[in-house]
């Protein structure tokens, strides 16, 4: 099938980005060990990302707001403000991580950028996703840039509604079932799955939900080539 548009997710399909955050969550463990163990310090930690999630979004800094959040509710308010300091350092150096290309990608991105249009649909803060995309050196071989504040199907839609092209004639590529690949199969699109060895719970699908669903999945994103020719 010839496409019109190819997306390309950008966390974890174009560069690595969850293990920093696993990262960071663990050291976040070791701040407040004297409260509680680390499996239980991590579990609240994600109860508050989740209820505050439609209030700051998805990203680095509202990921930081939760990380202090979660260590005033699990000292009961008694944690000193230099522990509060080393958690906004852990958020700092969260936020200047080098970028990793995945391998392949400057491969792929070359060959399919000579016979289809490439944009980024990718979710997060705005600010730090442009800084890892300048940060990445692969801003030229895109024509268009979407930082949604997520991804269902009425953010794609929009977001194709745009771009003047129907779903059909959209192929979206990425490491989420949840974010990149359903929303864009349930409203008539195309995808193809390119799983990352780590990934966030909340992007995590049931097995039921997956069967309903046919799309291509590729062990590395140079696989791609052999299907988009």
């Amino acid at each position: 099938m010839k496409y019109k548009i190819i997306g390309f997710d950008a966390d974890d399909t174009l560069w690595v980005n969850e293990p920093f955050y696993r990262e960071t969550e663990f050291l976040f463990a070791e701040i407040l060990k004297s409260y509680l163990p680390e499996e239980d310090i991590i579990h609240q930690l994600f109860e508050t990302e989740m209820s505050n999630l439609q209030l700051y979004g998805y990203g680095a800094k509202g990921f930081v707001l939760s990380l202090i959040e979660t260590a005033i509710k699990i000292s009961n308010h008694s944690i000193p403000a230099y522990k509060i300091e080393e958690i906004i350092h852990l958020g700092k150096e969260l936020l200047n991580k080098p970028i990793e290309l995945l391998d392949d990608v400057k491969k792929v991105l070359v060959n399919l950028s000579q016979r289809y249009p490439l944009i980024i649909a990718t979710k997060g803060d705005l600010l730090d996703q442009e800084r890892k995309l300048k940060k990445s050196g692969l801003s030229h071989f895109f024509h268009h840039i979407e930082i949604m504040s997520d991804k269902k199907e009425e953010n794609y839609l929009k977001l194709l509604q745009n771009l003047g092209i129907k779903p059909e004639d959209f192929l979206m590529i990425g490491n989420s079932l949840k974010s990149d690949i359903i929303p864009v199969l349930e409203i008539g699109g195309n995808a193809i799955y390119v799983p990352f060895h780590t990934s966030w719970i909340h992007e995590e699908v049931k097995a039921d939900v997956i069967e309903q669903f046919e799309y291509k999945t590729v062990n590395s994103i140079s696989e791609i080539l052999d299907i988009i020719k």
